[in-house]
């Protein structure tokens, strides 16, 4: 556990491979919150939880600070938990393995967890740091961020007293976020029978394998394959010529990620299994030509299995690939409000056969505009219904509305121009952030967003790059120090 202890800034880095330890998948979220716990008990700071598990440590201001007023620093403990197919881990024990290349840390074919465990980090270096003069500090830490939001939904009234906040959850170094996008789940459930597979076939597997995937805020513009959407043009496009009969379809995890990953089985009448084969290869062609730049490493397979015994009914069937074919992913809209920005999005999270006889389809939805984001949840639950599928909408989260003229983003902009020579963008982010949720509970907070840069937040490909994450730690530092 030292890989990163040669990296600046200390004990930041320290910290970062000490939270890498810890597993900390959603929901799942009790080892690292006795870590926190048992951090401010060993370094006699005051700390407490709520009901559903968040934790507050506080900091008491600094000599000559004691009138300067609060400032609440936020994360979340929990992380995503992706992995390459030929990986073997075990996310709710074993430790992420971070190492460094080429300028960045990365894990060791899993997600690494700087997000947020890089916010954490600078947490537990600001509570423990004896150089930084600040007035008091609150560090709130929620719980499964990345699934639901959970911890933020349930903050409670008064269990914060600061009026001014930094969210240490922000991707984009040397841009500082003032407000999100709101979201939505979508999923849709089909149900189906088995049927006997029919006499005379062979059953084939294709798998989609390495495409990048990524955030499904953050990346969504970035023209990435969607696995579940390639797999499908296949599936459909067998159905419709050659009389497969799916068996199974396996695509994609988590709602708030871009599908990397997905295998389908069906079976093909014996006598169409050249004509499919042919089709197959003209079809992969086709679409690696599509991705040629933006997923080089995109693999597309087709090989022979083992024939199942059974298949699913063939109306559901149809049902499911003419939906997922109709179903939206991608941007729907740009902004009108702030130019280059993703306004309305959805993501085709998973496609996952399920018990008794089930196929759940998840989708998510994203805009800066409410009315939108329903908009867009209904557009999605209108392609399944017209298929069978019983559809259900989460509650959803809303927005953060951007707030120009917030005195916390003026201390924050004048910081980083005095330290680094050049302006801050300033923006609203495409990614959901718990902002929104805390202000409904807390009105008053002034609050901005910034972070090191991270890439493939998301994916086994996530990367925390090194320089920036020291100029993040010397501009939360100033900040800190400059709000009076």
């Amino acid at each position: 556990m030292n890989t990163l202890s040669k990296l600046t800034p200390q004990p930041l880095f320290n910290y970062f491979e000490e939270i890498c330890q810890v597993p900390r998948p959603s929901k799942k979220e009790e080892e690292i919150r006795q870590f926190l716990l048992h951090f401010a008990k060993r370094h006699g700071l005051e700390s407490k939880t709520d009901a559903i598990g968040n934790v507050l440590i506080l900091k008491p201001a600094s000599i000559g600070m004691q009138k300067a007023p609060t400032v609440i620093l936020q994360t979340h403990m929990d992380m995503v938990c992706e992995k390459n197919s030929d990986k073997v881990f075990d996310f709710d024990n074993d430790p992420i393995e971070p190492m460094i290349v080429d300028g960045w840390v990365k894990a060791n074919g899993t997600t690494l967890g700087a997000d947020c465990g890089i916010g954490i980090a600078a947490q537990l270096a600001v509570l423990t740091s004896k150089e930084i003069k600040h007035g008091p500090i609150e560090c709130l830490i929620t719980v499964d961020e990345e699934t639901g939001l959970t911890g933020a939904f349930a903050l409670e009234k008064g269990f914060l007293s600061g009026d001014i906040l930094l969210n240490l959850d922000s991707e984009d170094e040397g841009e500082i976020f003032i407000g999100c996008a709101g979201g939505i789940d979508t999923v849709a459930t089909f149900s189906y029978e088995k049927e006997t597979t029919p006499d005379n076939s062979l059953a084939y597997k294709i798998s989609v394998s390495g495409l990048l995937g990524g955030h499904s805020g953050d990346d969504i513009h970035k023209n990435r394959g969607n696995a579940n959407k390639i797999l499908n043009r296949f599936l459909w496009k067998f159905t419709n010529e050659f009389n497969a009969r799916l068996a199974e379809f396996n695509g994609g995890n988590l709602r708030n990620a871009i599908a990397r990953e997905a295998f389908g089985i069906f079976s093909v009448p014996s006598n169409k299994e050249n004509t499919m084969l042919s089709a197959f290869e003209k079809l992969a062609t086709s679409i690696q030509n599509e991705f040629e730049f933006a997923e080089p490493k995109l693999s597309i397979v087709c090989e022979k299995t083992d024939l199942p015994e059974t298949v699913i009914d063939l109306e559901t069937q149809l049902n499911l690939v003419n939906a997922i074919y109709a179903c939206p992913h991608g941007v729907l809209e740009m902004s009108s409000r702030m130019e280059g920005m993703v306004e309305t999005s959805t993501n085709l999270a998973s496609v996952k056969f399920i018990e008794r006889n089930k196929i759940e389809v998840t989708t998510s939805q994203r805009s800066e505009i409410e009315s939108r984001k329903y908009y867009a949840a209904e557009t999605v639950e209108s392609a399944f219904k017209l298929a069978g599928a019983k559809v259900i909408h989460s509650d959803g989260y809303p927005g953060w509305t951007p707030n120009p003229s917030s005195d916390i983003l003026k201390v924050t902009v004048d910081s980083y121009k005095r330290l680094f020579g050049n302006e801050p963008i300033v923006r609203s982010i495409h990614a959901g952030l718990e902002c929104g949720l805390f202000l409904e509970k807390y009105p008053k907070l002034d609050m901005v967003s910034f972070g090191p840069t991270i890439r493939g937040a998301h994916s086994p490909d996530e990367r925390l790059d090194i320089h920036t994450t020291e100029k993040f730690w010397k501009h939360l530092v100033d900040v800190l120090e400059n709000i009076k």
